[in-house]
């Protein structure tokens, strides 16, 4: 089963992610939001799937030094999205797209369960 993975090449959680994938054969096509930017679309898609709470990393620095005002919007889904299109960093990684739905984070246990 080929999947889509998003995140930023350097973040150890994305190396754990890729390396498992590789080492459990499973194939991917890998998105840098650094690069090629995260797509209003998609982004919409996984807090409707998954919850802004769990899409939005609080724990960065990004979130961090975000105005009182910003971090208010980022609760609310329709303004969450564009602040993590506007700073894509925000966002948990790394998020997987696969043919029965969508991942979030990296826990080894439900990815053996959901793409083995």
């Amino acid at each position: 089963m080929a999947i889509d993975i998003y995140g930023i090449p350097n973040c150890d959680t994305v190396k754990k992610a890729r390396k498992w994938l590789d080492a459990n054969g499973v194939e991917y096509a890998f998105h840098d939001y650094k690069k090629e930017g995260a797509e209003a679309a998609k982004v919409a898609r996984w807090i409707e799937a998954k919850r802004v709470e769990t899409v939005l990393n609080k724990r960065g620095t990004t979130f961090r030094r975000l105005s009182d005002d910003e971090k208010a919007d980022a609760a609310d889904s329709h303004k969450a999205v564009a602040l993590l299109v506007q700073h894509p960093s925000m966002i948990k990684r790394p998020v997987v797209e696969h043919a029965a739905g969508i991942l979030v984070g990296f826990k080894e246990e439900e990815w053996s369960a959901t793409l083995l």
